[in-house]
């Protein structure tokens, strides 16, 4: 067990680093630190003093890769691909282009986050895994068969179309929640409602037919099990 969990834990170290080496590559493939800085400073009419000026203020004169002109570790760390990528590696985000901490975002933002995604989860787990087995006990039959319909065609509806009609229905037309907001406290539970709802129902549909999937093929080896002959 031990064992496994060490090589589970290497290879996500490198499949995030895989990652993060092909994101910034792409990123860099289609964005000059040129295009980023006009972009940043805005107007078609930059010139490339103003140019120069804000890539030294946000780091972007820099090499890309590899500073030849730096000795030793310099070479590396002397480079826009260790401050805008290897730095990840120890939680030393830095900050934006225009200008603000990206720790203190996460900081500030990761409670509101936290508060929808965990409810989210479990409750869609739980929901999904009590109506994959009632599919499952009732397997061939007409609540199975209409179920899984129903899981098929909630798969094919986008998740656009769930928020747009619960955030019309309940939010404007019966005005039961709120449409949008977000408040610390005991009233956050009503901002959290509306978003958990569409997140379980949009998910139900897959989630239920996997599990359902899952849940009869440990039934068949069950029954194969008890079925065989024992010598």
């Amino acid at each position: 067990m031990l064992g496994y969990i060490v090589r589970r834990a290497f290879y996500a170290v490198l499949i995030l680093a895989g990652v993060n080496l092909l994101t910034f590559t792409l990123f860099f493939a289609i964005n000059s630190p040129d295009n980023i800085a006009r972009l940043n400073i805005g107007g078609k009419r930059v010139t490339a003093d103003a140019i120069e000026k804000w890539k030294i203020e946000h780091g972007y004169d820099k090499p890309l890769w590899f500073d030849t002109k730096e000795a030793g570790a310099g070479k590396i760390i002397h480079t826009i691909f260790y401050d805008r990528s290897l730095r990840l590696f120890k939680l030393d985000f830095g900050s934006s282009d225009s200008g603000r901490d990206i720790r203190h975002e996460i900081g500030t933002r990761i409670l509101a986050s936290a508060a929808l995604a965990i409810p989210m989860l479990t409750l869609t787990v739980f929901v999904s895994i009590v109506f994959s087995m009632l599919l499952v006990f009732f397997r061939a039959s007409y609540l199975d068969f209409w179920g899984t319909v129903l899981c098929v065609v909630m798969m094919s509806i986008s998740s656009l179309f769930y928020i747009i009609m619960a955030q019309w229905f309940f939010g404007k037309l019966l005005q039961v929640v709120p449409l949008s907001g977000f408040v610390p406290g005991l009233d956050i539970f009503k901002f959290l409602l509306l978003p958990l709802v569409v997140g379980i129902v949009y998910q139900l549909g897959s989630e239920a037919r996997l599990y359902r999937a899952m849940l009869l093929r440990k039934l068949a080896r069950t029954t194969f099990a008890l079925r065989a002959p024992r010598v």
